[in-house]
């Protein structure tokens, strides 16, 4: 075989740097998505918790969610509502 023949296969065939570039991208994609999940699902936690504790269904801790407005939803819900479980008879 030529070096005509053989240049066109070796431009085709991937180089180990960009495998490993590759690779990298893959876990810098795989590991923001893992962050992105986790400062997500610390504050429902954390108001799916105080939700409960004011006597309110947790699941409201759920409107966070709603992108803008939610998370100012859920702090005007706990500043100004009453709460049931902080009620003593």
């Amino acid at each position: 075989m030529t070096l005509a023949t053989l240049l066109p296969l070796a431009l085709l065939q991937p180089k180990a740097d960009e495998a490993a570039l590759a690779g990298l991208m893959a876990f810098g994609c795989i590991f923001w998505l893992f962050l992105i999940v986790v400062a997500m699902a610390f504050p429902i936690f954390c108001f799916w918790r105080i939700f409960t504790k004011a006597g309110y269904n947790g699941a409201m801790a759920l409107i966070w969610l709603v992108p803008v407005v939610g998370p100012i939803v859920v702090l005007c819900i706990l500043a100004f509502g009453t709460w049931p479980g902080g009620q003593r008879g």
